[in-house]
């Protein structure tokens, strides 16, 4: 590759694979952690079909094929989200969560570094109770 050549966040932090294990962990660490009850709790029992659309969104948004897009059509994540009473309990449990899955699937602190800051943005925006 030479200078001018750029790779995706997908591409650099392992595809598809790594994708599919950071959203594994991520629903493991909500379903596992006391400290995250109030995260849980606005999910599905079975949360199979959520960490589905997580792995397809985050796939997307990283940098990867669209499926998510061609799966579900355009995100219109907070609205698909206003049914769930997320407040700031509910998105700092999401983020702790995230974070954690984040440092136990992608070793390179660099990228974990650039991923985390629009990701905390993300979730002060879905936020949609006090």
């Amino acid at each position: 590759m030479n200078a001018k050549e750029t790779i995706s966040l997908y591409e650099a932090i392992g595809g598809s694979d790594a994708v599919a294990r950071l959203a594994h962990r991520f629903y493991a660490l909500m379903d596992s952690m006391p400290e995250a009850a109030h995260c849980r709790a606005i999910h599905p029992t079975d949360m199979t079909g959520s960490e589905a659309k997580f792995r397809d969104y985050l796939t997307g948004y990283l940098g990867g094929p669209p499926i998510y897009v061609e799966k579900h059509g355009h995100p219109r994540l907070k609205m698909r989200h206003m049914p769930a009473a997320i407040g700031p309990e509910e998105r700092d449990e999401w983020l702790l969560c995230f974070r954690r899955a984040l440092e136990e699937t992608v070793p390179d602190i660099k990228l974990r570094a650039i991923i985390m800051p629009p990701i905390e943005k993300l979730a002060y925006h879905m936020q949609n109770k006090a």
